[in-house]
């Protein structure tokens, strides 16, 4: 079967430029679009065709479904690659692209609804036999009583949370039982506002966990393999900063056992395309929490120790090819880090948006940087503020580790502040540096 013949990008920034290299790659013509804002960017300049569907705001281009399907009609793509975010996980989006007749590189539309609710996704890990948090197997009712007994049964803390949720919203912790109920009525009311749906379960609340994930790609023809695991628990607000791979200090026969089942549930579900299974890891108990259905921003580090390009592998598996791999062609070899680069204040967090006077890229053995900036750039307001990831690769942690220190020495962006001291200060930490800090760990040297 032949390659895709060109590829509409819906999307910005780094992930753009990421996707169009790709497709230079395996010979596929590229369309970007972009927001008023964005006619600088340097995917637009690179790709075969560019059309502008809307003003700066997301909503009125990168999120605006009939801009883009027009933009693939006038331009004759044969598919639409999603990036993330924007409409990547977008389950409706992904109905248009097919019914329009184009190609959605991503899994079908009624896959990321399955995957998208939170509450049907755990059932269908445990029918997959993906371990998962203790909780309340469904949604609560209006029973109070059986809220109780169930909360009971988990043991306190729990945890609340909206099935429609996510990036950390739509979530309460609670630590007893006087405080259960309205906990619950208050998040009920939150969800229905900011996701429409009232529809809240409940979980063990763990402590002090990490963030372990496992890559997956499958063809969607029964065929399915894992790229090794993550590690992403440097977080602040729930969001990452910077990951790993593989997670430092897990047992292989434990770490062996989880990526099996994550293969075997793709199989079960009929997945296809990239998708990452997200754990939280505790006293050597892995728990699904959720599973995104698209490429994450951290697939260069398991990239670089796997040596495979999963954007192309994306690309294939859309025009309808079977995987190119089999489980035992997967060798991990080594160690990546990376680190996320925003447009902010360090101290503030506070998004700082401005012309790039200045940007030089590290460079060396075992280091890449996915970056759409260039000196005279300037960054908009108007979206989200990730301008460059460092990634590092080393023959062990250690050696990527330094290679990091390194990268981030060399790393010059002026006009602009961005968050690089902290990711100096975060790779000289001795807990980080020993490996296998929880979730909280940022947060709370943030607050020291």
């Amino acid at each position: 079967m032949a390659i895709l013949e060109k590829v509409l990008i819906a999307n910005r920034g780094e992930i753009a430029l990421r996707v169009l290299r790709a497709c230079k790659e395996l010979g596929i013509r590229t369309v970007a679009v972009h927001s008023k804002a964005d006619s600088e960017l340097m995917h637009v300049r690179l790709a075969d065709e560019s059309v502008c569907i809307g003003p700066a705001p997301s909503i009125e281009s990168y999120l605006n479904v009939p801009a883009i399907i027009s933009a693939a009609e006038i331009t004759n793509a044969s598919a639409i690659h999603p990036g993330y975010g924007f409409l990547a996980e977008n389950a409706d989006f992904a109905d248009q692209v097919e019914k329009s007749g184009f190609a959605f590189i991503g899994p079908r539309a009624d896959t990321i609804r399955l995957m998208g609710d939170k509450v049907s996704a755990i059932d269908a890990m445990k029918k997959a036999g993906v371990p998962t948090v203790p909780g309340s197997d469904g949604p609560l009712t209006d029973d109070q009583e059986r809220t109780l007994d169930i909360a009971r049964g988990i043991g306190f803390p729990v945890i609340v949370k909206a099935a429609a949720g996510g990036g950390g919203r739509g979530m309460r912790v609670v630590h007893n039982e006087a405080a259960l109920l309205n906990s619950v009525q208050v998040t009920q009311s939150e969800a229905a506002a900011a996701f429409g749906s009232d529809v809240v379960y409940l979980e063990k609340f763990l402590q002090k966990p990490r963030h372990v994930e496992v890559q997956v790609i499958a063809d969607g023809q029964g065929n399915a393999i894992h790229l090794g695991d993550r590690d992403c628990s440097l977080q602040r607000r729930h969001q990452k900063v910077l990951e790993e791979a593989p997670a430092p200090n897990i047992p292989e026969d434990l770490r062996q056992q989880v990526a099996e089942a994550c293969v075997n549930a793709c199989i079960e579900i009929g997945y296809r395309g990239a998708g990452t299974f997200e754990f939280l890891y505790e006293d050597g108990g892995f728990y699904f929490i959720e599973m995104n259905t698209r490429v994450q921003v951290e697939h260069p580090v398991t990239e670089m120790i796997t040596g495979i390009d999963i954007v192309k592998e994306q690309l294939r598996i859309a025009a309808g090819m079977p995987l190119s791999f089999r489980q035992e062609d997967i060798e991990l070899h080594g160690h990546a880090f990376e680190c996320r680069i925003n447009a902010e204040d360090p101290h503030t967090f506070l998004p700082s948006p401005g012309k790039v006077t200045t940007f030089h890229a590290p460079g060396g053995l075992g280091v890449r940087v996915d970056s759409h900036l260039y000196d005279g750039y300037t960054v908009p307001p108007f979206y989200d503020s990730l301008i460059a990831k460092i990634i590092t690769f080393g023959e062990s942690r250690e050696v990527a580790l330094a290679r990091m220190r390194g990268a981030l020495d060399e790393l010059v962006v002026e006009g602009i502040r961005t968050n690089t001291a902290l990711h100096r200060d975060l790779v000289l930490d001795r807990s980080f540096q020993a490996g296998g800090v929880s979730i909280h760990y940022l947060e709370s040297k943030l607050e020291d």
